[in-house]
């Protein structure tokens, strides 16, 4: 199907969604994959092949080249375009696929609601944090929370990171449609502040943060 979602970032930059509804053929016959890519795709099962194929796609789709660069890993696993000062960050979750390119620094998690989420919650939850969901909106705060640490975790881009204890998510208010507020990394010698933005959409939790400049 067409991209199901594009928006413009506050600070520059996009973001996209794509609601997989094609087989792998699809994509295939749309992308001229390199040595690379091939090679890390033949090591994925077929949800997963699906999925890269298709955040891969609505990627060059956004990047509005005519030909497309490859999409590479670091050595930390963090992905990122080649020849591009873009940073970039992919999610999936069911048949949705979610993708953010900004010339910040940014990270991006999409999640159908599941209801184990409430019993995983002490898992990435500081004390603290586990006040803000004790409230009628305890399940929508729980997959924002989530994806916020999510998105922390994608925009660091490095091993080793403890959810409860390397990232802090600010208080935050939800009015049933959106949300903003603020996340920290501190990590080893690293510390950052994120503006993260919260979406519900067709029953998804849609969660990106923006690096703020130090």
């Amino acid at each position: 199907m067409p991209i199901f979602l594009k928006k413009e970032l506050p600070f520059e930059g996009e973001l996209g969604l794509w609601k997989i509804s094609e087989d792998e053929s699809y994509f295939l016959n749309r992308l001229s994959l390199f040595d690379d890519e091939k090679k890390y795709l033949n090591r994925l099962n077929n949800k997963r092949r699906l999925e890269h194929l298709a955040s891969r796609y609505l990627l060059h789709l956004m990047s509005g080249r005519e030909i497309r660069g490859a999409c590479l890993k670091d050595e930390y696993g963090k992905p990122y375009l080649e020849n591009s000062d873009y940073h970039i960050s992919f999610s999936h979750s069911n048949q949705m696929v979610a993708v953010i390119g900004s010339p910040s620094i940014v990270g991006i998690d999409i999640q159908k609601y599941v209801d184990k989420i409430t019993r995983i919650q002490h898992k990435f939850l500081s004390n603290h944090e586990l006040e803000y969901v004790k409230d009628s909106d305890a399940k929508e705060k729980l997959h924002i929370l989530w994806g916020a640490k999510e998105s922390l975790y994608k925009a660091y881009g490095r091993k080793k990171v403890e959810f409860k204890e390397h990232l802090a998510i600010d208080n935050f208010k939800w009015d049933g449609f959106t949300s903003q507020f603020q996340g920290k990394i501190n990590i080893d010698q690293h510390s950052s502040i994120h503006n993260l933005y919260a979406m519900e959409i067709d029953n998804y939790m849609l969660v990106y943060s923006i690096q703020k400049e130090q």
